[in-house]
């Protein structure tokens, strides 16, 4: 084959250090857009990213130059910084120090879409603990409770 063609979509998962509620609404969609620009900038696809005030999702086509754990690191790094220089919130901001990857095929993107747009809504009944421990039983993911939260 000439050529290399791929199809990789990754839905990462994480949140504020300490679950603290500091994504606001006002200044919330600037981050989403300055990380969309990150993930461009590193030549991957954004398709989708939303959260609420204490954890995000991103939906995000991969091609396989990129290692996910190095994407997130640049999208956690460069928006916290974005966060601080803008003094969005009173001191420091950073983000949890994990993340959950959750890979999906092609005919589940509209699916993960709704999911992640969905957010606010989704949350009125459910924790954002809840929610990460519903993830990582659907994808069937090996994890000892005392380590996630």
């Amino acid at each position: 084959m000439a050529g290399t063609f791929t199809q990789i979509y990754i839905h990462i998962v994480f949140s504020v250090k300490g679950r603290r509620r500091l994504l606001q609404k006002p200044w919330r969609f600037e981050v989403f857009k300055y990380m969309a620009g990150i993930i461009t900038e590193k030549k991957q696809k954004p398709i989708i990213i939303y959260g609420v005030e204490d954890h995000i999702h991103i939906l995000v086509g991969l091609k396989p130059n990129m290692c996910i754990s190095d994407l997130v690191r640049e999208i956690k790094n460069n928006s916290s910084k974005f966060i601080n220089q803008q003094n969005f919130v009173v001191g420091k901001f950073a983000w949890q120090e994990g993340y959950g990857a959750f890979s999906c095929g092609h005919t589940s993107i509209k699916n993960v879409y709704d999911y992640i747009a969905g957010q606010e809504e989704h949350h009125r009944n459910k924790t954002f603990q809840e929610e990460y421990l519903n993830l990582l039983k659907e994808h069937n993911i090996d994890f000892d409770e005392k380590y996630l939260f």
